[in-house]
């Protein structure tokens, strides 16, 4: 611990010595809790990637429009053309991998839904279902049902580690809601969280907000933040002791992902790939999504806003657009490789720039809460290390079956929980009508009945769903439980 006189010449260095102006006012409790915040910030490094930032705003369109390029086909297949034999072999490759305990996954789950109007982690999120299900326990019960799938497929019983990038903010109230929950019917002891890392915020001109006269403006590092903090957490060490050797990463706010997806990760195995991205093909040239394509020989994703409207709309010669591989923030990568990320590249990794509205303290101590941007947070994006490789490969998923993003509250109409829940039941609709069943309704189907559509056919060929909302419940049970204005039929 430093003392006052050495931290205040550290910071007087770092040209940040105003955040002590009120320090003196402070009782020594209040001191002691500063000090301690202080001492953890490294101000050098702090300082660097703020500069590393300003830098990244000056970059223009039209070099990087012009530095673009497609993923070449070599590194890019798609769900929609591969053939059936192909897509089983990638699949029992995945499901060997399962069996075997050699694939985690590691969701994204830093975010506090404040974009969304609620007060609680994303994850706790209900978008309305019948079953009234969050996106804790849709994902928890998808793990479940594909370790079921794996171990019957080859016999071996292998688990699947969770492992759970919390924030400051969301860490505490997530483990009491898995704690609550008994762990959605997971191995607590598989069920492991770690926190992001913090950064502070800024103003323009490079001075770290205040946010109270014994606080510094602080907010998550971003989903790139992910790197360090596996190696901080000992995250990389403890799936080395399991034998995990691939993982599948992914955000919270997906309600159709497919967690630990086998045909993505036999895929991405057999193409002997150290990291791969799912992408969809964009709805639009003009959709706020980024883009997976080559960037002066290097992979990456190029964000919708770097993008000018004239390559946005670039089309080929079949009339599709050449960057049309929208990513969906869905990533696989080798253990190998994000130990050499961790070790050799975090540092060099691109930082990004959110302007927004920081509360901070006035001259005379008082704390303000801006109405527009007036400072800065920095992040990184978990995408920009797919330039430290050419082993990197794409696999394209249809959009109606994989991706439904949920990012803002229902006034928007658009990626909320109402189009996130619209968008679950019309893929349980055609699943239960490819299956021989007839959809009158709305109907659900629980994870643990079926991870993607699988050994649904005994279950509803031949049968109405024709109430109010249809609910497939119970997998170990076999029961379909009939829920009709709310009330529980047969």
């Amino acid at each position: 611990m430093l003392t006052y006189s050495e931290l205040y010449s550290t910071l007087a260095k770092c040209g940040q010595s105003h955040l002590l102006k009120f320090y003196e006012k402070l009782n020594e409790t209040e001191q002691q809790q500063f000090m301690d915040q202080l001492c953890s910030i490294n101000f050098n490094e702090a300082n660097e990637l703020f500069e590393k930032a300003i830098k990244s705003l000056d970059g223009s369109l039209r070099e990087i429009d012009s530095l673009m390029e497609p993923v070449p086909k070599s590194q890019f297949e798609a769900e929609e053309t591969c053939s059936s034999p192909q897509l089983e072999n990638y699949r029992n490759r995945g499901l060997e991998e399962i069996s075997e305990g050699r694939v985690g996954v590691l969701l994204l789950a830093g975010g506090q839904g404040t974009r969304l109007g609620v007060t609680y982690p994303k994850g706790m999120l209900s978008v309305g279902l019948p079953s009234g299900k969050t996106l804790f326990q849709i994902q928890a019960e998808r793990i479940r049902r594909l370790q079921y799938l794996a171990e019957r497929r080859t016999g071996k019983s292998g688990c699947i580690p969770w492992y759970i990038m919390t924030s400051g903010p969301t860490d505490e109230v997530t483990q009491e809601f898995f704690e609550k929950h008994k762990y959605f019917g997971l191995d607590k002891n598989n069920v492991i969280f770690f926190k992001q890392g913090l950064l502070p915020c800024f103003q323009n001109d490079g001075k770290i907000i205040l946010d109270e006269v014994n606080k510094v403006s602080m907010a998550p590092d971003g989903n790139g933040g992910i790197y360090r903090a596996l190696e901080d957490n000992k995250i990389l060490e403890d799936m080395n002791k399991r034998g995990v050797t691939s993982v599948h990463v992914h955000s919270i706010d997906n309600i159709l992902v497919k967690v630990a997806d086998p045909v993505f990760i036999g895929y991405c195995l057999e193409k002997g790939a150290d990291c791969g991205a799912k992408v969809v093909k964009k709805s639009s040239p003009s959709e706020a999504v980024g883009v997976v394509c080559k960037v002066s020989g290097h992979y990456q994703v190029v964000e919708y806003s770097e993008i000018s409207e004239a390559t946005a709309r670039k089309t080929n010669e079949n009339g599709e657009l050449v960057f049309n591989a929208g990513s969906i923030c869905n990533h696989f990568f080798t253990v190998s490789f994000l130990n050499e990320v961790a070790q050799k590249h975090e540092k060099s990794m691109k930082v990004h720039v959110a302007k927004k509205a920081i509360p901070f303290v006035d001259e005379n101590g008082i704390r303000c809460v801006p109405k527009s941007p007036n400072g800065i947070k920095i992040e990184k994006f978990v995408f920009d290390v797919f330039q430290f490789t050419d082993n990197f490969v794409t696999w394209e998923v249809p959009r109606y079956s994989e991706f439904s993003a949920l990012k803002n509250p229902d006034t928007k109409k658009r990626d909320c929980p109402s189009t996130a829940k619209r968008d679950i039941l019309n893929l349980h609709k055609i699943l239960v009508e490819r299956a021989g069943g007839i959809v009158e309704g709305e109907v659900e189907i629980s994870p643990l009945l079926s991870y993607c559509g699988e050994e649904l056919e005994p279950k509803v060929k031949g049968k109405v769903f024709d109430t109010y909302m249809t609910v497939l419940i119970n997998a170990d049970e076999e029961i379909l439980k009939h829920v009709s204005n709310g009330i529980d039929g047969n």
